[in-house]
């Protein structure tokens, strides 16, 4: 048996016994008022790819392995874990401490229900599932995943930040996954104080005073979580002006993305400081049916992505600022050792009008309906949406673009229905771009149809081959693979690639201690 073992942080638990305290009898709490770059329709961060969900779910759930700031897993919720049998089994040991907000400790089949739920709900989860001859939990501090293929990325799976594999309770977790679960119990650094929810107003997070942080330095979702805060509150201010004014006045802390519009007014604010703390940015999408009506068509899509200008979706969005965006991007996160130039001719080449409208008479397209839903109540999708919608019809496209917020659009993306029975064609989303460095946690490049994202494209040749990179352990092989991946989205267009952006963060200057990273996160920052 050829075995091998890796115990990160071992005596962390062990190390850190002392509880965060509250605040001095008769003192004020110390709190945090940050404003979210959305309202927020539930904390389940399974049942929803929510952004606005994720982040508060960060809060309150812990996971087993978190990304440090360069997207590498490391243990969080565990000591560590040995590999074994050629790598078909895990076993993984939960560190001492861990409990939930409820007052009952973490116990491993806590894990295996939390995990056996988003593996139903995640592209990946359900990587895992169909490699998966077992998971136990033979004690309460002891996990056991049995494979029977292996899967050396098993902890950057488990680190995912969208959705979020996170722990939850067993009773919490025995929900069926297409329903919400009914309470929002984690055992991360805080917890939800849900008689304080005002929906579409103001949420709170309280400090968790039971938590146990680990010993090491926190450096984005890896490390010790320690809160400095005793309260931190969720403002929805939906109108963005609205929201600069409060920052500026100091009656806010923090804006997770003001409107680019407005950071030219910040930076000049005296006491803000104007930051990109995500490094990796958002890839701006627009997502086609292929399941019904006219973008089922491969020759269709690849006209709209020969029409769609990224530098034109990602000024619209970003402004000017050549800093905050990158654009043409690929199917791959610049960067990373899968991202490649193969196919890029696709969004290098930009054709013109009449060139445009010649593919499209080639393409066999006859003037069908093509349904475009535009969130506008969300500023970037709107921006992209806005352009890319003038440009298809510019070039001959039927465009019924039909206005809604994007709470309706997170509904009706679900239904597979015919364009005349309230289906649709295409919708603007927002990626995390750390999520794309490469083949397995590119949920949108897959093509497992039904199973797949909102879209459902169905592409055995590129599930072959993404198959074929997980089970490959040479590099060399690996970017081969990557590079043809890549050529076949390009020739199957699963989602229109529009740039990716890097939204910055405002905050006042006596906030200290923010980290760096893909998800907004509370622990380590400081009011001064």
């Amino acid at each position: 048996m050829q075995r091998r073992e890796l115990l990160l942080g071992a005596a962390s638990a062990m190390t850190v016994g002392r509880h965060l305290t509250a605040p001095a009898l008769g003192a004020e709490p110390k709190t945090l008022i940050h404003v979210p770059q959305a309202s927020m329709a539930t904390l389940d961060p399974v049942w929803t790819t929510a952004v606005v969900t994720r982040n508060a779910g960060a809060m309150l759930w812990e996971t087993l392995y978190g990304r440090d700031e360069r997207l590498n897993p490391q243990p969080q919720m565990v000591e560590g874990h040995r590999v074994e049998d050629g790598g078909k089994r895990w076993t993984m040991r939960l560190r001492e401490g861990l409990m939930f907000h409820d007052g009952e400790p973490v116990r491993a089949r806590d894990c295996v229900a939390s995990i056996r739920r988003w593996m139903k709900r995640d592209l990946v989860g359900q990587t895992i599932e169909a490699r998966l001859d077992a998971l136990e939990a033979p004690d309460d501090r002891t996990l056991v995943f049995r494979l029977s293929k292996p899967f050396a990325s098993l902890p950057y799976a488990l680190a995912r930040t969208q959705p979020t594999p996170v722990i939850m309770p067993e009773r919490l977790a025995l929900t069926d996954p297409y329903r919400q679960v009914p309470e929002f119990i984690g055992s991360g650094p805080f917890r939800w104080v849900a008689d304080e929810y005002v929906p579409g107003s103001r949420a709170i997070f309280a400090k968790f005073d039971r938590y146990r942080p680990r010993d090491e330095p926190a450096s984005f979702c890896a490390g010790g979580y320690r809160v400095m805060v005793d309260r931190v509150e969720w403002r929805f201010i939906p109108d963005a002006s609205t929201a600069a004014s409060a920052l500026m006045n100091g009656e806010v802390d923090w804006i997770d993305q003001p409107l680019p519009d407005l950071l030219p007014l910040l930076r000049r604010a005296r006491g803000v400081s104007v930051e990109v703390l995500d490094n990796y940015g958002t890839f701006g999408a627009m997502r086609p049916n292929s399941l019904q009506g006219p973008t089922a068509d491969p020759a269709i899509r690849r006209v709209m992505l020969a029409a769609t200008d990224q530098l034109a979706c990602m000024t619209a969005a970003m402004g000017d600022d050549r800093s905050l965006f990158r654009a043409p991007v690929g199917y791959f996160l610049p960067g990373t050792p899968s991202a490649n130039d193969a196919g890029m001719e696709a969004v290098l080449n930009r054709p013109n009008l009449t060139q445009l409208k010649r593919m499209l008479a080639a393409s066999g397209y006859a003037g069908e309906r093509i349904v475009l839903m535009h969130p506008t109540d969300q500023s970037f999708y709107h921006a992209m949406t806005s352009v890319v919608g003038a440009r298809f019809r510019d070039v001959g496209f039927n465009i019924d673009e039909q206005s809604m917020d994007w709470g309706t659009v997170v509904q009706r993306r679900a239904s597979r229905e015919p364009l005349d029975k309230g289906g649709w064609s295409l919708f603007p989303s927002g990626f995390p771009a750390a999520e794309y460095r490469d083949p397995i946690n590119a949920t949108n490049l897959r093509g497992n149809g039904a199973a797949a994202w909102f879209g459902w494209p169905e592409d055995p040749q590129v599930e072959s081959m993404r198959n074929a990179w997980m089970d490959s352990t040479d590099e060399a092989e690996q970017q081969r693979l990557d590079r043809q991946i890549q050529q076949r989205a390009f020739e199957t267009v699963p989602f229109i690639p529009l740039g990716q952006y890097m939204p910055p963060a405002a905050f006042r200057r006596n906030i200290t201690g923010l980290l760096k990273g893909p998800v907004p996160v509370f622990w380590n920052v400081q009011k001064g």
